[in-house]
């Protein structure tokens, strides 16, 4: 069964800033850092699914329709209980709107989300120890232009996400 996610993909250069910043962070927290490929930021998180529920799940996608945004990523946070450094910052009205119809959508369908309020974040660091959180060297802007139907496939040499489906945001 595919495990699957709805998120937000960064561009090449949002990429390439949210991985320098978690290279420069790795120096103080140590930690491991996530891969440039497999930087996100998740939206709705769907877990296992039979392939009919998968399809379902994009037809609620289909059904979506919000504009394009940037989003503007200007500070870093560290949650101890499982030690991830994530990059987050103000929360664009394009965001919530979309985040908040594909699980309100995909709840009234039946899918099981996680019941916790939308925290939206990138990881940047897993295993990390952060005495302090270090800060970002300048705000990472990410021009946010669709939203995507991801799979994760885990392996030894870590997760590799697929994308098995886009939805433009004009």
């Amino acid at each position: 069964m595919p495990r699957v996610f709805f998120a937000v993909w960064p561009d090449q250069a949002a990429a390439e800033a949210l991985s320098d910043a978690a290279t420069a962070a790795q120096a103080t927290c140590g930690g491991r850092t996530m891969r440039l490929e497999t930087l996100h930021l998740t939206l709705a998180f769907l877990g296992d699914l039979p392939v009919a529920r998968v399809d379902a799940a994009k037809r609620i996608a289909d059904g979506v329709t919000a504009a394009s945004f940037d989003l503007v990523l200007d500070q870093l946070g560290y949650w101890r209980h499982n030690r991830i450094l994530w990059a987050s910052g103000g929360v664009p009205a394009g965001l919530t709107f979309i985040a908040g119809s594909l699980q309100r959508d995909l709840r009234a369908a039946g899918f099981a989300l996680d019941a916790r309020a939308f925290a939206p974040h990138v990881t940047l660091l897993r295993d990390a120890h952060c005495a302090n959180t270090p800060t970002l060297a300048q705000p990472i802007r990410w021009p946010v232009r669709e939203f995507v139907l991801a799979e994760s496939r885990l392996s030894s040499a870590g997760a590799r996400y697929d994308i098995i489906g886009r939805w433009p945001l004009p």
